[in-house]
This record gives structure tokens, C-alpha cells and sequence, in this order.
């Protein structure tokens, strides 16, 4: 399997663009950067053993984890963003026969990595053949298995993956020795969410927007401030419209047909899942079937239809990042990536 290099792609370059700086400096001796990279390996080392808490208590780390499963796609983003090698890890639909292009090639980081099986359906034989030293999911994705799971090695677990996408990044952090690290490049990234949606809102004050996805139900999603492209909105400060129907708890508020006008916003971002896969067949019908609702023809905002695969189920720093990237690109402005 492929992967575009992390560190020079759009998704990852703002989050590690400090930490890559003190290496990447000219003018260094050979023996400089093996020094350092001895140093930092120390540095984790000496944090070991530890106990991390997570939703299940707390799971003791004898050692600095190096194999390292990952149970969600979220969680393979985080330790691949954290520069942490993957063992194992699971596809997000069936058919996936690659990382999604917004991580960028990390092909070093997963040269041994094995497919254990889907999301919905890990092989317990494979994890085991991975050897991993940590394990690493959600509650809502693998509550089930959890037991069977801390008996092949240290298992964490967060309640859930989009909502907090950005404390389990902190989470794993800290569970492979890399807390500082992980809070560093969550810093980065809202800096940088913040700078894009200024820059924006300075080029289109009062801009507001939505999000319409597409999922192949009988009712459309119009995505709440509790998702996670509306809590990346949040951090850019660009607003939904008032009144817009919202969620404090759930990530998305069904919208019929009849209700499409309550998606009126200045940009209207729309997308759906699956995409051109066979799987996205119904997704794609639903989208066309509303599109051509009369009520649909009246929205005034500008429809930006965009990846999926990004925008919906990234749910990582890397996807982030590509998502303010898109709209600086939309608008543009200066994406605010760093110099290479």
C-alpha cells in the first residue's frame, strides 16, 4: 500500500511544520540529527511504564508501544500524524485497497502494517499475528471486543472518534510517550483554522454556511455544530446561519425533501458517501433526486460539492488540515502552509 509523504502534504504540513523546522535546518553535521533523534527517544523511553485512563479505567504501557493497531481509520491518521509506525489497521469500507490520498505517502511508516479487517468487523486472529503493543479504538466502534482485545496487549479506548477527534490525538499522545508533541500540532492546526477563516470572513464578510451530505437515506443530513466539519468551522469562526436547525448531541439533523430550504446559507457544502464507489450508488441517486427538488433550485448560497471522504469520515488532524485547505483554495486565500 501507498501513501503520500506526510510531512510535505497539505493535510499534515501545518501540523508538524514546528517539529519538521528543527530538523530540516541546513547547515547541520551528520551526526546532529542522530544525537537528537537519540535524545528524544530517551526522553519517551523515561516515561515508561505508565497508566493511561480511558473509558474503560485505566490500562498500564510497560514500554514505549513501537506496534502499534489501530481499530478506527481516525486513530491510524492520529499515530501516523504523531510519527508513529502502524502495525495493524482497519479499511473504512469494503474494497478499500489504500490509505485515502489526504494523508499523503507514509509508506515508511506502514511498510509492515497488515490489514486486520473492516471497521465493523476485525479479525481478532490477525490483531494477534500483528504482534502490537498497543491497541488503540473507540468505545462506539468496539465496546464488544474490548475484553478480548486487552488480553493480546494494552488496549485504550475514547467514547467516540468525530467529536473528540482532537483529545484522542492528545489521548494516544500520551499513551506512546508523545503527549507534547500531540498538543503541538492541535495547537498548530487551530492556529492555522484561524488565520484561513479570518482571512475568508475578511474577503466575504457575513459569510455563512451549511453542510447537506448525502447517505442514502430516505431524509438528507444537514451536519450540526458538533460534527466535525462544523466544529472545524468553529475553529475558523466562520458561523452557520441563525436559526439554522442544530444539535448540541447528535451530528447531524435529518432534512426531508419538504425541509430542504432550511439548508440556505451562503456556501452550501455538499457531498456523499461512497462517492463514485459502487457503494455510494444510493447516496449518489438521493443526491440527484433532491438536487432536482423545485426547493432545492431556490437556495441562493453557492453549492460547493466536495470529498467525502475528507470532509465526512477523515475525522483526523490530516483531514482537517485538507478541509481548510479547500476553502482556501474556494476563497482565495493563503492556505497558511508552511514554507517547504
Amino acid at each position: 500500500m501507498t501513501r503520500l509523504r506526510i510531512t510535505r502534504t497539505v493535510v499534515a504540513a501545518a501540523a508538524a511544520a514546528s517539529l519538521i523546522a528543527l530538523t530540516a535546518c541546513g547547515g547541520q553535521s551528520t551526526a546532529a540529527p542522530s544525537a537528537a533523534a537519540s535524545s528524544a527517544a530517551s526522553n519517551v523511553d523515561a516515561q515508561f511504564p505508565k497508566t493511561i485512563q480511558h473509558v474503560f479505567g485505566s490500562t498500564e504501557i510497560k514500554t514505549a508501544p513501537k506496534r502499534i493497531v489501530t481499530l478506527d481509520p481516525s486513530y491510524t491518521d492520529a499515530a501516523l500524524a504523531l510519527g508513529a509506525d502502524v502495525a495493524g489497521y482497519v479499511i473504512y469500507r469494503k474494497g478499500d485497497t489504500e490509505f485515502p490520498s489526504y494523508l499523503g505517502d507514509v509508506s515508511a511508516q506502514t511498510k509492515d502494517a497488515a490489514n486486520v479487517g473492516s471497521l465493523a468487523e476485525p479479525s481478532l486472529d490477525k490483531i494477534l499475528a500483528a504482534q502490537p503493543d498497543l491497541i488503540v479504538s473507540a468505545k462506539v466502534r468496539h465496546e464488544a471486543l474490548y475484553p478480548q482485545l486487552a488480553k493480546i496487549a494494552p488496549t485504550i479506548m475514547s467514547v467516540s472518534t468525530g467529536p473528540t477527534w482532537k483529545q484522542n490525538i492528545v489521548m494516544l499522545g500520551d499513551a506512546l510517550g508523545k503527549k507534547d508533541k500531540a498538543e503541538q500540532i492541535i495547537q498548530a492546526y487551530q492556529e492555522r483554522a484561524k488565520k484561513v477563516g479570518s482571512a475568508i470572513l475578511a474577503k466575504n464578510p457575513g459569510l455563512t454556511y451549511s453542510y447537506v451530505r448525502f447517505n442514502g437515506e430516505d431524509t438528507a443530513r444537514l451536519y450540526s455544530s458538533k460534527s466535525f466539519f462544523g466544529e472545524i468551522m468553529v475553529d475558523a469562526g466562520i458561523p452557520r446561519p441563525a436559526g439554522q436547525p442544530d444539535s448540541a448531541e447528535k451530528i447531524f439533523v435529518p432534512l426531508s425533501q419538504e425541509q430542504l430550504s432550511a439548508a440556505e446559507a451562503g456556501l452550501i457544502v455538499t457531498s456523499a458517501f461512497g462517492q463514485d464507489t459502487a457503494e455510494g450508488e444510493k447516496s449518489r441517486a438521493q443526491k440527484e433526486k433532491f438536487m432536482a427538488n423545485p426547493l432545492w433550485g431556490t437556495l441562493k448560497g453557492e453549492v460547493l460539492n466536495v470529498d467525502d471522504t475528507v470532509f465526512a469520515t477523515s475525522v483526523s488532524l490530516q483531514g482537517a488540515h485538507a478541509v481548510l485547505t479547500k476553502l482556501a483554495e474556494k476563497y482565495g486565500v493563503d492556505p497558511q502552509l508552511p514554507k517547504a
